[in-house]
């Protein structure tokens, strides 16, 4: 995929710029979003660039919690359209600077160009991305005010920042899906119970994935109870990465992580095997977690996240692999179970 540059978009059409931006702000959903039924693309890249907003919110650091806390809670109107996307725009984008990449600047300078989409889909499609958002800015803001480098309280926290996070995309994706396929909305019920637990499956990888540059920006979001046996508090965890204590605590939350994805492969499993665009959609996410996973457990004290990235040839394996295995449920199942091999178990307490 090109490198993406910022460039005149003034002519082009609402979709077309959506379709540009998507490649800046995530080369991954860029290159996933596509795989997707013609009828689905438009709003899941939209809800996406709606989320990418919130996060662009949270991860400014020039913001106050104060100044995040308004500009979260007025993105919610904008996307209910309760308020102005221009004012929303013009405002948040005088208050960002340039450790905002240039793509997400981009991105919300042209707000009202994505909104005009959110407000064109019909009314199942506006309440899941409002339900989305709305949850998703109220948790960040949230979790801001209690983010420190001490981790947190525990792997029932984790759960719920999980959720902020990553389970409300994946409950609204659930709802998107059933609004598109009678024979996904018969599943609905079961897919929702298993939407939170894909997301947390992806998060979790992203979280240990990112321990470092997290610490970076003074957050740490691994779970204390897990350190607990540790003689050392997370904020020291630097000069501790080659502690077995702390190498045991990253193989139980990959274990933990490990068990989420299952359940992600459950949620796949139920999209019917015709449907092979979502289908690829959720199984080349999976594969991807699934090879991140592997090179953070055989590098458990890694110190940066370039280490454990997986390399475009990765990405290549689980594009073929998934052709492979998209017909049939039990060829997935095999799939899946060879790319976690050799990753720990989850901790008994926790399944």
């Amino acid at each position: 995929m090109p490198r993406w540059i910022a460039k005149d978009t003034s002519r082009m059409t609402d979709e077309a710029y959506q379709a540009h931006s998507l490649q800046g702000v995530s080369r991954t959903f860029a290159l996933t979003i596509p795989q997707l039924p013609e009828k689905l693309r438009t709003p899941v890249g939209n809800a996406y660039l709606l989320c990418r907003i919130c996060d662009t919110i949270e991860d400014e650091p020039a913001l106050t919690l104060e100044q995040k806390e308004r500009f979260s809670g007025d993105f919610v109107r904008v996307v209910k359209g309760s308020a102005s996307p221009d004012i929303f725009s013009d405002t948040l984008s005088a208050a960002l600077t340039n450790d905002t990449p240039e793509a997400e600047r981009d991105l919300i300078r042209n707000t009202a160009r994505v909104i005009r989409l959110t407000h064109g889909f019909n009314p199942p499609q506006r309440r899941a991305m409002e339900h989305c958002v709305q949850e998703m800015a109220t948790g960040m803001v949230h979790y801001q005010k209690r983010q420190t480098l001490s981790g947190l309280r525990d792997i029932s926290e984790l759960g719920d920042y999980c959720y902020y996070v990553a389970g409300v995309v994946g409950i609204m994706l659930t709802e998107l899906f059933s609004d598109y396929s009678r024979e996904m909305a018969a599943n609905r019920e079961r897919m929702l119970e298993l939407s939170r637990s894909f997301g947390q499956g992806l998060q979790m990888t992203n979280i240990l994935k990112d321990i470092w540059d997290d610490r970076a920006r003074g957050a740490c979001w691994l779970p204390r109870d897990v350190f607990s046996e540790c003689a050392f508090d997370l904020q020291a965890i630097p000069e501790h990465r080659n502690d077995s204590c702390y190498l045991a605590g990253i193989g139980n939350l990959i274990g933990l992580a490990l068990m989420h994805l299952h359940n992600a492969l459950q949620y796949t499993l139920l999209i019917p095997p015709e449907e092979k665009g979502i289908r690829r959609f959720c199984l080349w996410a999976l594969g991807m977690a699934l090879l991140t996973l592997r090179k953070i457990n055989k590098h458990r004290n890694f110190e940066s996240g370039q280490e454990v990235k997986i390399s475009h040839l990765d990405v290549k394996t689980v594009i073929v692999g998934t052709e492979l295995v998209l017909k049939g449920d039990r060829r997935s199942r095999w799939l899946f179970d060879f790319l976690a091999r050799g990753l720990p178990d989850a901790p008994e307490c926790n399944t």
